[in-house]
């Protein structure tokens, strides 16, 4: 099939009208779509073989743009959009011209049973992690610190959020994710594998991070930026360690713990 634009000119349109509503989590599961903006995570995108099946660009956007999507994603269905139809897409306030669609991603999957997460590499676990922005950056440190499997709890932010795609950079389309229902079983089913699960969490009895000789295929557990991490998830742990900081600092938010215990993986040799 040959490449070529189509052109929409009123926000109306069926598919401009059926596109927006992808800013609602409800609609991007019915859809089993997600959307986002910008030329540099559409190159991601296309590099990473991510499945693409829309882009559409704003009839003003730069012919750059227009030769880049033709030479990376020519299976694409490829739309020029007038402006007001482009503004009715866009979450940007200063939009590239470009917002590509894709389906649901092969890396990030639902575990059906609790008997295949640990495969001998590192893991980092999520327990109710609200914030997008939080969830992007975890994701985009798991990919910089060679985390094998990222696990979250299925509360955790919607990983095909705009801001949570935003801001992993890119990582998204690569990086293994695993989405549980229960974090003590999950827990259980990586330390039943052999693998080691530390609790980030500031108890009497918690341990330095820095001061526990880490191994790899260790996982670490990060929990909710306000509540932390439940009892029963500290439980099914086989340790407490704290982030030392300096006295009457503020606590880290979850996607700043977190990276800080993914480096503390990735430097063991």
């Amino acid at each position: 099939m040959s490449f070529e634009w189509k052109y929409i000119s009123s926000k109306s349109n069926p598919l401009v009208v059926r596109l927006a509503k992808l800013k609602d989590k409800k609609y991007r599961r019915a859809e089993g779509l997600f959307r986002f903006d910008g030329i540099k995570l559409f190159c991601e995108a296309a590099s990473c073989g991510a499945p693409i099946k829309y882009v559409l660009l704003s009839e003003s956007a730069d012919e750059e743009i227009r030769k880049t999507v033709k030479k990376n994603a020519p299976q694409a269905e490829a739309y020029l959009l007038g402006d007001d139809a482009f503004a009715k897409l866009t979450d940007e306030r200063s939009p590239e011209g470009i917002i590509t669609v894709c389906a649901e991603l092969e890396n990030v999957k639902t575990a059906k049973s609790y008997e295949s997460l640990y495969d001998g590499r590192s893991s980092i676990i999520l327990e109710s992690v609200r914030d997008s922005g939080n969830m992007g950056t975890v994701i985009r440190s798991a990919r910089a610190f060679s985390v094998g499997t990222l696990i979250i709890s299925s509360d955790c932010a919607d990983l095909y959020n705009p801001k949570t795609v935003r801001a992993a950079m890119g990582a998204l389309f690569t990086q293994n994710i695993v989405i549980v229902d229960s974090v003590p079983d999950a827990v259980s089913s990586i330390r039943n594998g052999g693998a080691r699960v530390f609790a980030a969490a500031l108890q009497r009895d918690a341990s330095r991070l820095g001061d526990i000789a880490l191994r790899k295929g260790d996982a670490i557990l990060i929990g909710n930026e306000g509540h932390g991490l439940s009892r029963d998830a500290i439980n099914a742990c086989i340790e407490c360690v704290y982030i030392p900081m300096e006295d009457g600092s503020e606590s880290l938010n979850a996607g700043i713990a977190a990276s800080v215990c993914m480096w503390e993986l990735y430097k063991i040799k």
